[in-house]
């Protein structure tokens, strides 16, 4: 079962070697946590041709979220309310939708005090 959206900061953090995210992401059982098609595209945008087979090998352990019509009804009043870029509303309007939690580091737009389907496993 997914409880888990993993937020593309996280994967950054993994990638670029921070010992706090390899540790959460080497703990995390991929059967449980999921990524948007956003986290995949900023991911794969980010990164060398030459490191694409192993980045994608990566991801592919993870169930990818899609954003379909409902997800972008959702998105669009939580983007109004909170003033997220639409990325992040996407990003919580999936994890609310499918009742899992929004795995960041990005206290500055998902306040855990505001946001209770927010988890942040770690700080810079």
């Amino acid at each position: 079962m997914i409880t888990r959206l993993i937020d593309s900061v996280i994967l950054i953090d993994h990638l670029n070697g921070l010992e706090k995210a390899n540790q959460f992401i080497l703990d995390l059982d991929p059967g449980e946590a999921a990524i948007s098609v956003i986290t995949r595209a900023e991911i794969l945008a980010g990164i060398g041709e030459s490191e694409e087979p192993l980045v994608k090998a990566l991801l592919d352990q993870y169930h990818l979220l899609t954003i379909d019509t409902a997800i972008a009804d959702l998105s669009a009043p939580l983007r109004r309310k909170y003033g997220w870029r639409l990325p992040d509303a996407f990003q919580a309007a999936l994890s609310l939708y499918h009742k899992i939690r929004l795995v960041t580091r990005n206290t500055k737009d998902f306040d855990l005090k505001k946001h209770d389907f927010v988890e942040i496993p770690y700080t810079l």
